[in-house]
């Protein structure tokens, strides 16, 4: 009896469903420690790649793991981005068999199959909230502490002469544009929380004011072109109906202005980083490694299905652009899934009403669209799917009752009765 009032009070809060379980935040957790990648800066105490590579995958294999005992019935939400992801999955798997790419890509295969079926798993406590933006807030927020642990115990290390002074991670090997990614999209949700009242004050500064910093000393062009840009378009879909996001679009109209004037050699300082016009030109010499791709011989095959899954690399060069790391490794068919990805989720985002979830999911969805000019990562295991995971958590329709839990432990209807107005609650996010 015990057992059944607790869970059947689990079940319910505010009249609907119960928030994910809290293993589901250490199974967020432990997705992202997968995808903050073993290829970076050098650490205060060196560690061996092998050492951080398994530190990613058994942090994979035991969010699969815990997935799996906590979801044991298999109860998942129909989800287009998940089917698209898997459909994905599908063409790695074809264009890897032919270990153009070695033994490797066969083992990213696996690596991927394990984080889709993870999200699957994960997929029944998508309710349209905020829980996973939370947790999204979170654990990103800790990776962003390390990273102000090694600045404090190692500035020297923590800005290397190897990426022009830029910040890096001195106690876990993460490069710049890893970093402005973090700050920039934890600061993006938690201004939308802030907005609508779902956070305090100083809850939201405690977020948002060490990662402006953060963003700052890594001079990440693309985090904070994207952090603005998705800030703009998220804000502005609430406009016509939140009288808090008119105030805001017209206190950073005016406040960027200001400082776009006042500021306007610093700010050109911070966005050249001392490098020549040439190299502006060229994206850093990105475009040199996307002309001798484009220009690399193909079969026909290898057009459509690609060379299968590598270290999003061309020439022992990284691609830094997701739309042609894809195009290399699966082709004009992965291409297209990962277009539809983009078209499905921005659909649903526009047909929806206006609310804090739309808002959310448009600034996920838009950040990723334009970081992946400059970044990869669309095609495999990486924080940008993870992202958007979190977009499509918040696009979800509620769920009730009966979707999680059998119907044996479900409360026993009670009397009607009289509604009262619900009343907005301030969460702490840390």
């Amino acid at each position: 009896m015990a057992a059944t009032a607790t869970r059947a009070r689990d079940l319910t809060r505010e009249g609907g469903p119960a928030g994910p379980p809290r293993t589901v935040e250490l199974i967020w957790g432990l997705l992202i420690l997968n995808t903050l990648g073993s290829a970076g800066a050098q650490t205060i105490i060196p560690l061996p790649r092998s050492l951080i590579q398994m530190a990613t995958m058994g942090a994979l294999v035991s969010a699969f793991a815990l997935a799996l005992l906590l979801n044991l019935r298999l109860r998942i939400r129909p989800s287009a981005l998940l089917f698209l992801l898997t459909l994905l999955l599908v063409l790695s798997v074809i264009s890897s068999a032919n270990l153009h790419s070695g033994y490797g890509a066969l083992f990213r295969c696996f690596r991927l199959t394990l984080f889709v079926a993870t999200l699957w798993l994960l997929s029944r406590w998508w309710d349209g909230s905020q829980s996973f933006v939370r947790f999204h807030i979170r654990m990103y927020f800790v990776v962003l502490v390390s990273v102000a642990a090694g600045l404090v115990a190692s500035p020297g290390a923590a800005f290397p002469d190897v990426y022009g002074g830029r910040l890096v991670g001195a106690l876990w090997p993460l490069t710049p544009p890893q970093i402005g990614q973090y700050a920039a999209v934890i600061i993006g949700l938690t201004v939308l929380l802030l907005l609508d009242r779902r956070t305090t004050g100083a809850s939201a500064a405690t977020i948002i004011v060490p990662s402006l910093v953060l963003l700052a000393l890594t001079h990440t062009r693309t985090a904070t072109i994207g952090l603005i840009a998705g800030l703009l378009l998220a804000i502005g879909s609430l406009l016509l109906t939140s009288a808090a996001a008119r105030r805001l679009f017209s206190w950073a109209v005016l406040l960027a202005t200001v400082v776009g004037v006042g500021l306007n050699s610093l700010l050109q300082a911070w966005f050249l980083r001392g490098q020549t016009q040439e190299n502006i030109s060229n994206l850093t010499g990105r475009a040199k490694v996307w002309d001798a791709l484009l220009a690399a011989p193909r079969t026909t095959v290898e057009q459509v299905f690609g060379m299968g899954l590598g270290d999003k690399s061309f020439g022992g060069l990284p691609i830094d652009n997701s739309w042609l790391a894809v195009y290399n490794e699966q082709g004009l068919a992965g291409v297209a899934v990962v277009a539809v990805v983009f078209v499905v989720l921005g659909g649903v985002a526009l047909l929806r009403p206006p609310s804090l979830a739309r808002a959310g999911a448009i600034f996920l969805i838009s950040y990723c669209a334009i970081a992946s000019y400059t970044e990869a990562g669309l095609g495999d295991a990486s924080p940008y799917l993870l992202h958007l995971t979190v977009a499509a958590s918040l696009l979800a329709a509620p769920a009730g009752p009966a979707a999680l839990a059998p119907p044996a432990l479900l409360p026993t209807p009670a009397a009607p009765r009289r509604r009262t107005a619900p009343r907005t609650r301030r969460t702490e996010l840390t």
